[in-house]
Formats: structure tokens, sequence, C-alpha cells
């Protein structure tokens, strides 16, 4: 009786915009990163671009929470809107950590595989948001949003080799001169690494979302 109530009540479709506003704070966090590690903009107005769509994000996420607990009709299951947005909400907070440790380093200069780590972060978070904007309609693009996830996946993967690549480098270069110049480039790498697991997470939890409602 309950699920046949439920069915005529209109939905609470509100989340979505939500959604993509949060995604869009995870393509501006990606891009400021980008220009950061590419030299592009300096690194301190970079990381406080970072940290401003860092804030944005998080009161995005504190409205869907609060969405969530008010609604009677969800979109789809409660505990996958939440899964769904602390993910998104862990991306942006990542990319936050690797501005903060960027600063407290004082990180002036970064390395090929930093930069070629922060082009795949971009394109992640494109694909992140693309992904967010097909939630709406998730049964008419369900092929798109399995192509998201695997290529997204693929990406974190490409991350994964960049990063030992890149440690090796600095180990091989200026680690033997300067064993410091090592520890804070490990730092930045396992950082920006992370950035591309969060993300796979995100694509992880759409792909949950899609395979339960489809």
């Amino acid at each position: 009786m309950l699920n046949w109530f439920q069915a005529l009540m209109p939905r609470e479709d509100r989340f979505f915009p939500m959604f993509s506003r949060h995604a869009g704070t995870l393509v501006a966090g990606a891009v400021a990163l980008q220009d950061l590690l590419s030299g592009t903009c300096l690194p301190a107005e970079g990381c406080d671009r970072i940290v401003h769509h860092e804030h944005e994000a998080d009161d995005i996420t504190a409205e869907v929470l609060l969405a969530v607990r008010r609604s009677f009709i969800t979109p789809f299951d409660r505990g996958d809107i939440k899964d769904l947005i602390n993910a998104m909400d862990d991306s942006i907070d990542q990319m936050q950590k690797t501005a903060k440790a960027i600063t407290i380093f004082e990180v002036q200069t970064f390395e090929p595989a930093m930069v070629a780590l922060g082009e795949r972060i971009v394109r992640a978070a494109h694909l992140i948001f693309e992904a967010i904007e097909l939630l709406g309609t998730m049964k008419m693009n369900a092929a798109r949003l399995t192509a998201i996830t695997e290529e997204v996946i693929r990406l974190e993967s490409e991350s994964d080799d960049l990063h030992d690549q890149g440690i090796k480098a600095l180990f091989k270069g200026p680690g033997t001169e300067n064993p410091m110049a090592y520890i804070v480039g490990a730092q930045i790498y396992d950082h920006l690494e992370k950035v591309l697991d969060r993300f796979e997470d995100v694509a992880n939890r759409v792909s949950g979302i899609l395979i339960e409602s489809v």
C-alpha cells in the first residue's frame, strides 16, 4: 500500500539542480588546480580559487542533506543520495587538501607528471559533471552513464601509472641532491592521485544508482 501511495506522489526533483551545482564546483576546482600546476596562474591564486569552490561545495552539500531530511519522496534511495553527495564533496575536499599542501610547502613549480595528473583531473571532472547532468534521465542515458564510469575508471588507472612514474623521477632526479624535494614532491603526487580516486568513487556511486534504478 505504501509503495502504491508513493508512486502517486510527485517526486522531489530539486535534488538534480543541487547535484549539478555541486558538480560545477568540481569542474571549477579542477580547472583552478590545473591552472596552478601548469603555471597559467600563480600557485597562491589557484589555491585561493580551489578553497573558494570547496566552500561553495560544502554549502550545497548541506542543502542536499537538509533536503533529504525534509523530503517525503526522493528521486532515488535516500542513502544513495547521501552517499553520492558525500562522494562528490570528498572529491573537492581532496583538491583543497592538495592546495593546502602546496601552500604549506610553498611549492612554486611542478613536475611534468603532476601537470599530466592535473589534465586527467580536469577530464574526470567534466565526465562527472556530464554524468550528474544525466541522472534525471538515467533510464534514457544508461549506456552513456556506463561509458562515463568506464572512462573515469580508466583515467584513475592512468593516474596510478603517472604517480609511480613521477615518484621514480623524483627519486632519480631532485631527490638525489635534496631529500626534502623528494618528500614534498611525493606528498603532492599522493594528493593528486587521490583526487582521481575520489572521482572514481563518484563514478561508482552513479553506477550503483543506475543499476538499482534501471
